[in-house]
């Protein structure tokens, strides 16, 4: 089958054609970081109004890549949630339309489940049962997934996602917008054990996470040291390098003692790790050496399927479509969508659903 993706939940606009859920025919992204970058982050009534300029020529440019007419598109899947609700709909929008337009079937998929399947396209088979880490700007979360479509959030973040902590800290530094890739540069010429930051303990005891502590340290250790932000064009000191080793490391560390903990617990078959975090150079580097200990392979997608894209909505849509799932023209945008029970609540209600030819 061949289907068309669209993702439009944050302030990328992405298309993509994939043939048989694992392979890609084109994917294209437009990002809109040059254009937040003045604000520090997006801004989400411009990241909708950019949206609408954007969705169709990359739509036309995704099918062009592919050397695929429309005609030749048997389904749409569009990120459906979470997101923000401007930038979801239009996507939704779109996606609704073309199916109608086109008389085929579309569904809508969650966010978090399409970065789950972003490992499908360079990697072996997932074995399963599976557990994943997502961890991005939004999201920090770790799944348990006994098969395909079946999810069970078993850690999550309690405040903020470890890839908005990346962001923030950036921020402090003043580092340049988005302040995660920035961080993982400077660290590489940083010493990770000059300064000790605080890993969260959960007092109830469950494996979750928790930044916001994290966060107030390193604000902390800047008051504390007399350390001002780097102003435009200076040049990051020794410190800052320090600084931003030492955190990621601590970020890495939080991370990964959860991914250890709740492996020994369910005996998953196969590690993923995912998300715009994924590009991550340290995580990446502790996560192979952590799954080698432990004996387990551990999937990654490539740094273009990392961040947000359409080639993992399509394939996670591909799964769905096999499994006759269907979305009607009543569904819409849902900013709180949840991956948690969806086998039991939402893959049923969508099969209720009246699949529509026209």
């Amino acid at each position: 089958m061949i289907v068309l993706g669209i993702e439009s939940s944050c302030d990328e606009t992405a298309a993509a054609v994939v043939r048989g859920g694992r392979e890609i025919l084109s994917s294209v992204i437009s990002s809109q970081i040059e254009m937040h970058k003045p604000f520090g982050g997006v801004v989400p009534e411009l990241a909708s109004r950019e949206h609408l300029v954007k969705i169709e020529p990359i739509v036309k440019e995704a099918l062009e890549k592919a050397g695929v007419s429309l005609d030749e598109i048997e389904a749409v899947a569009v990120t459906q949630g979470p997101g923000l609700i401007g930038s979801l709909l239009v996507g939704v929008c779109y996606a609704k339309a073309l199916a109608w337009g086109l008389d085929i079937p579309f569904v809508g998929v969650n966010h978090i489940e399409g970065h789950f399947y972003s490992v499908v396209f360079e990697n072996p088979p997932i074995e399963y049962p599976a557990l994943a880490l997502i961890v991005s700007g939004g999201h920090t979360n770790l799944f348990f997934v006994p098969e395909p479509g079946k999810y069970k959030l078993v850690s999550r973040t309690r405040d903020d996602a470890a890839g908005e902590a990346f962001d923030k800290v950036g921020k402090m530094l003043g580092l340049e917008y988005p302040g995660g890739p920035v961080i993982d540069r400077l660290a590489k010429e940083g010493d990770p054990k000059k300064i000790k930051f605080p890993i969260a303990k959960i007092s109830d005891g469950r494996p979750d996470f928790s930044f916001s502590g994290l966060k107030t340290a390193v604000m902390r250790y800047l008051k504390e040291n007399n350390i001002e932000p780097l102003k435009d064009g200076e040049a990051p000191d020794q410190t800052i390098k320090d600084i931003c080793a030492s955190f990621q490391n601590t970020v890495v560390r939080s991370l990964l003692k959860n991914v250890e903990r709740l492996t020994e617990e369910l005996n998953p078959k196969t590690l993923i790790v995912a998300g715009g975090v994924a590009c991550n150079s340290e995580l990446r580097d502790a996560s192979e050496k952590l799954a080698k200990r432990l004996g387990l392979p551990v999937y990654f997608p490539s740094k273009h399927l990392s961040t947000d894209n359409a080639a993992m909505i399509a394939a996670a849509g591909s799964v769905h479509l096999e499994q006759g799932v269907r979305d009607s023209l009543e569904m819409t945008a849902d900013v709180s969508m949840r991956l948690q029970n969806l086998e039991n609540e939402d893959q049923k209600l969508r099969k209720k659903k009246v699949r529509y030819r026209l």
